[in-house]
């Protein structure tokens, strides 16, 4: 019997918010510092996916191993998978286990294991779809599933959930290991490929971009900023802005990256400006990229379409589709205080 759901079923996605919604129709779970990952198991087929619809099979042969130990012959898990380090979680960890050789990753599995960590049932043991139903019955069908399976395995974990607004408030202070708090909506079923029903608030405010060009320092032929992209909602990606804090030591391996990637048109909306009375010759100039790079960067306001301000560089996102990158990330910040009116 095959599973109900593909490997290509799209996660259910968040819109980024500021504040933690209030009401009875929310519950509130940990946002974990990790890869979104759904689950697959088959009898003795196990998948991972990531939220853009890449494999991460490959990656965690100690997730797939702890996966195929749980007694349920079936099922299909939505979860975070996190690599725990010196009592935090570590993403660059999960960054080097992006890597083509085997032999690396197998030991890195041993050296720095992962866990997953599950917050949704998508498919019960008995190959049964719970898509349907709303949030508060699939929580319930995880919990028991947890405790008939989860017991013995120190790898696969139940993430937390309450619905004490006060309790959500005090995960989002405590720092270590998260990245926020998420609120979904108890009442809705499962909104794959959605953004209705479930708000994440982190810590601070960051965004995914595609990295649609960059431009050389003033002096050198070195990369001195990436020049930052966001799909609008016609499919064109917009240039909002830009990154310069990129380490000195990091700048000539990047740049030979980014030649390879060098291609025409870089952004296919708003591009980058030409001279104006504050730059120079050599400020206008950039070159376009192909679309595949994704980086997190981190900014205080985003007006009139781009960030107000130069953004601070994060992290490298991997695991995030470049066309998953859109404007609706911002668009909380870009509406006018009059509103309010």
């Amino acid at each position: 019997m095959a599973l109900p759901i593909l490997k290509d079923y799209p996660p259910m996605e968040a819109l980024p918010a500021s504040e933690l919604p209030a009401g009875a129709e929310w519950q509130y779970e940990p946002k974990w510092d990790g890869f979104r990952c759904v689950a697959f198991r088959d009898g003795k087929k196990v998948d991972l996916q990531s939220k853009s619809g890449k494999p991460l099979t490959r990656y965690f042969p100690e997730l797939v191993a702890a996966l195929l130990d749980l007694r349920a012959g079936k099922f299909v898990m939505d979860g975070e998978i996190v690599i725990p380090v010196d009592g935090g979680l570590s993403f660059n960890h999960l960054l080097m286990r992006i890597h083509p050789a085997a032999s690396r990753i197998q030991k890195l599995s041993r050296e720095t294991p992962a866990v997953f960590i599950v917050f949704d049932l998508l498919v019960d043991d008995q190959g049964k779809s719970l898509v349907k139903l709303p949030l508060e019955e699939r929580r319930k069908q995880l919990e028991r599933f947890a405790r008939k399976y989860f017991k013995k395995s120190s790898t696969i974990r139940l993430s937390p959930v309450t619905s004490d607004l006060s309790v959500a408030r005090k995960w989002f202070r405590m720092g270590v290991a998260l990245d926020g708090v998420v609120a979904k909506r108890r009442d809705l079923p499962y909104q794959s490929g959605e953004r209705t029903g479930m708000q994440k608030i982190k810590k601070q405010r960051t965004a995914d971009c595609v990295v649609g060009g960059f431009r050389y320092l003033e002096k050198e032929p070195l990369v001195g900023s990436l020049l930052l992209g966001l799909y609008n909602d016609e499919g064109a990606l917009d240039h909002v802005g830009f990154t310069s804090s990129i380490r000195d030591e990091e700048r000539a391996a990047l740049t030979k990256r980014l030649k390879k990637l060098i291609k025409p048109p870089g952004f296919t909306g708003k591009a980058p400006g030409g001279l104006s009375r504050w730059s120079t010759k050599r400020s206008s100039e950039w070159e376009p990229l192909d679309p595949k790079l994704v980086v997190e960067v981190q900014f205080d306001h985003f007006t009139g379409g781009r960030f107000r301000h130069g953004t601070k560089f994060l992290r490298w996102r991997p695991d995030k589709s470049p066309r998953r990158c859109s404007l609706r990330q911002v668009e909380r910040e870009d509406r006018s205080a009059l509103e309010l009116l």
